[in-house]
This record gives structure tokens, sequence and C-alpha cells, in this order.
């Protein structure tokens, strides 16, 4: 039994608060905090069972750290911004609260997707005998998981590695985001990289592109390549990887919006001065889009997650796929949030619950493909996310 600090209530947030209910054995005192406590009191309005809530900045490390001494949790799940990553993580350390995100921190001011700014907190959180779990959602998080477990039961040798991401959802909106649409399109605007013999390979964004026929009926669909996090963990902690990619599908009415919202400018981050105030355009767009929260009761159909995987095994060339298909429909009947949602916050949940249960321990600041994926991939299937493997 654990109290643990929930900090978000955007629409993953919620999902993290309902999945940790349904474990009470392990959550057994849950606080949700936010900037805005109306959402955190809404959200635990609908709970089936009572938790505390809070308002905090976390932009402010004196905030979080005068939060956490007052509840004294033993973890802290952020699912915030991922501008806020390492002022949590700083008031983590300051508390003696072990840490779990689910995207890695980047700068307000730059689109940069990496990993070394958490990387450089290991021989703090190390030496305070404290545990940072990074990336625990589905991607980055679940794929993680699913590679490791690939490499573990099918594989001596993993050497390329396709991360497929559709979502076949329709949410009937002329244009929306099915996630914070700053972080989303900061993300689908960023410049390709994908891994390949020992080095990043740049590409303009979505100028990559080829169909892929995706299984259980969702059929083909044409997929994007994009940078993802991940990639950068996995290339370094499997090292016999040659190729890593990362693909995403978009509707062309997505892209159609994008590119005209990308020229005229309203994509930018570049602050600019409009009657005599600074603001950042895309934190504009994001005010005047539907809130991702809202998509719930709209969206149909179902996502299709997964990693193709090729390498060896006992020196034979093979080709394994594993994946998720998940319900939106499903989803909002269960816990009121669409799939999107879903699929980053259950993995939540299922990293703080091998946590708090020692199944996963360890000093310092972890990937998850540096744990043993065996636990992981037993809870999937236990709270709501089933996988299959195929070989092909």
């Amino acid at each position: 039994m654990a109290k643990v600090l929930i900090i978000g209530a955007g629409g993953v947030g919620s999902v993290v608060v309902h999945k940790c209910c349904q474990v009470p054995e392990v959550f057994s005192e849950i606080m949700l905090a936010s900037r805005t406590l109306e959402k955190c009191d809404a959200i635990a309005a609908g709970l089936p069972m009572p938790i505390r809530t809070a308002r905090v900045d976390a932009d402010q490390v004196f905030e979080l750290i005068a939060l956490m001494e007052d509840f004294r949790p033993e973890l802290c799940i952020n699912v915030a911004l991922p501008y806020q990553d390492l002022t949590i993580m700083d008031a983590c350390l300051a508390c003696g609260v072990h840490y779990l995100d689910t995207a890695n921190y980047e700068p307000r001011d730059e689109a940069k997707f990496e990993y070394h700014w958490q990387w450089a907190y290991q021989e703090r959180f190390k030496k305070a005998g404290l545990m940072a779990l990074l990336g625990s959602g589905f991607d980055p998080g679940v794929t993680n998981v699913f590679t490791a477990w690939a490499l573990k039961t099918e594989f001596d040798e993993i050497q390329e590695l396709d991360i497929i991401d559709c979502n076949a959802g329709d949410h009937g909106q002329p244009f929306a985001t099915n996630f914070n649409p700053e972080i989303n399109i900061r993300e689908v605007t960023a410049p390709a990289r994908h891994w390949q013999n020992g080095e990043w390979v740049e590409s303009q964004a979505l100028s990559t592109s080829m169909d892929f026929d995706f299984p259980e009926g969702i059929g083909p669909k044409k997929i994007y390549l994009m940078y993802h996090e991940e990639l950068e963990s996995l290339t370094k902690h499997i090292p016999t990887i040659k190729k890593g990619r990362f693909w995403m599908t978009f509707s062309d009415n997505y892209l159609k919006h994008l590119e005209v919202l990308e020229n005229i400018g309203m994509t930018s981050i570049k602050p600019i001065i409009y009657n005599g105030q600074e603001i950042v355009p895309l934190q504009f767009l994001k005010a005047v889009l539907p809130d991702p929260g809202s998509l719930g009761p709209l969206t149909k159909g179902r996502t299709c997650i997964g990693c193709l995987i090729k390498g060896l095994k006992d020196g034979v060339e093979k080709k394994y796929y594993i994946y998720n298909i998940c319900d939106h429909e499903a989803c909002y009947k269960e816990v009121g949030a669409q799939a999107v949602s879903y699929t980053t916050g259950v993995p939540a949940m299922i990293g703080a619950l091998l946590m708090l249960t020692g199944a996963w321990t360890g000093e310092g600041v972890f990937n998850m493909e540096q744990l043993d994926p065996a636990p992981f991939m037993e809870k999937l299937n236990m709270h709501g996310l089933p996988w299959t493997d195929l070989i092909l």
C-alpha cells in the first residue's frame, strides 16, 4: 500500500487516476494535482474511491516541494507537460520521492526531443537511492517493452526496428489533436530522424511515407516517418540495431489543415507581439482548438500500435510483429477517455505498480527497455491493453 502523487489533470491524468483506483491494494492513497484545481475536482467526482486534490504550478520547484512535503508520497507520476519534467524531478530529489513520466523533457523554446537532460540526473537519483522511470506511456513505453520482450523471447540479435503507430479513429471534428495540441503539433512538424548504421539521418517532416497493412480489419494506411524519443534510448541500450524508425498515420484532412496552419505561421513557437502583449502562435492555436479531453464521447474506431522487428535467432533471419489494438468507444465506456489517452495512461499506472510492488527496482534513471519486460507484459493483458504477436 502506497501514497501516490499524480501531477496533471488532462486526458492522460484522468486515465491514470481511474486505473490506479482499480488497484486500491497498491494505490491506497492518491492525490491528483494540477494548475487548475477545478479539473482535479471534476475527475475526482467520477471516481469509485475518494482521493485528495490540490493546486500546484509544476513550473515552480518550491510549490512542488511544499506539496510533496505535505502529502509525503512514495512515488510521483508526472503526466503534466514535458517542459515540467526537470522541475518535478528536482522536487522528487529534494523530498525523497520516486519518479515516473510518460514523455521526455523538452525546452519550451525549441522542439527538441532528447533524453540527455534527464539522463544527466543519473548520479543524483542513484546517490539519493531513488528510481526515476522515463517514458512509461505507450510510445515511448510499451513499444520499448515490446522490443525488450522480443529480444528476451524471440531473438538473439535485433537488427531492424520499425515502431508503427496507427490511429484509425474518427472524432468528426474538422481539425483536432488527440493529445495536447501544442505537444502534438511540435512533434509532427519537427524534422524526421531515423537511426541507420550508427548515426542519425535527418529528413524534412512528413516527407517520407509508405503503405502498411494493419491487422484485424483495420487494413492499409499510409504511414509517415517521424522522430520519436524512444529511438534514442533503444538504439543506445540495444546497440545491435542497425536501422531504427518510427512511423505514424495521419489523415489527409489532418495534413491539409496542418499545412495551412504552418503556412500562415500558426504552428510557430517563436513569440510575437500582439496588441502590446507577447504571445506564442502555437499556444494561441492550442487555446482555440478542441480540448482533447472533449473528444472521448465523439471518437469511434481503433488504434493499432506495435513493433515490426527483424533480426537473428540461432543464426537464421527472423521477422516478428507485436502490437496492441485499442477501441476508442470501449475506453470511453470504461474511464471516460478516448484510446490515445488510455494507451498512455494505462502503462503509466502499470509502471508505477511495478515500482511500488518491487517487481521493478533500481537506483538512478531508467528507460523501460532496461528492466525485465515479463511482469509488464503480464500486466498489459490484465489491465486493458492485451497484445498479439506474429512470426512473419
